[in-house]
């Protein structure tokens, strides 16, 4: 007698751009102005070092931000695999929705590496040491995407983009810089949702 293991099929939401914009634009307002506006009000009254304002040592900063873009998309999207089938359904938008959700995650990576890896991490690492500014900083940005409804399973993939990106803006040479976080950071959001899914539908493989 032989047995057959079946995966739970994936239900494929589609996606427009309308539907993005219904929640773009008040996570424009409600997210992402506060975190700009609290990482510029950091920067225009105390210029700091540590805040990442800077390009840093751009060789190491490119380097990092070049190949961790690219490696980061890829792992990404192979990681939606798992987890879509873990939850049943994956959001994979059209063509153009593609186009517009990749432009809103090149805003949306470097504002969140502004706030998480700049400022909690930066500022609290020199209140209370380099290990605790990322530990604390890293735990913030993971648990934070509860917030948006996200499963439990979801946020902790998180960490595979918080702990690199975190342990990056801390040790690579040079000045601290956004630069090349947000590069990668950019990657893995574009991996994981947007043009991520739309590419594994593409292929077939959702």
């Amino acid at each position: 007698m032989t047995s057959e293991v079946t995966e739970a099929p994936v239900q494929v939401i589609a996606v427009s751009p309308a539907d993005t914009l219904r929640w773009v634009k008040p996570d424009l307002l409600t997210r992402l102005l506060p975190f700009a506006i609290v990482v510029a009000a950091a920067w225009f009254i105390w210029r700091p070092a540590w805040l990442g304002i800077s390009v840093g040592d751009l060789r190491w900063q490119l380097g990092f931000g070049l190949a961790g873009l690219p490696l980061m998309f890829v792992l990404a999207t192979l990681l939606q695999l798992p987890l879509s089938r873990r939850r049943g359904a994956l959001r994979v938008g059209s063509g153009p929705d593609v186009v517009l959700e990749a432009g809103f995650y090149l805003l949306n990576g470097p504002l969140e590496e502004g706030f998480f890896r700049g400022l909690v991490q930066g500022g609290l690492g020199l209140l209370l040491g380099a290990p605790a500014g990322f530990l604390i900083g890293t735990a913030g940005y993971v648990l934070y995407h509860r917030l948006g409804g996200w499963t439990w399973a979801d946020v902790a993939a998180t960490a595979l983009a918080g702990i690199p990106l975190g342990l990056a803006f801390w040790l690579l040479p040079g000045p601290p810089s956004l630069l090349g976080v947000s590069l990668a950071h950019v990657g893995a959001t574009c991996g994981f949702l947007g043009p991520g899914p739309y590419l594994l539908r593409r292929l077939r493989l959702i």
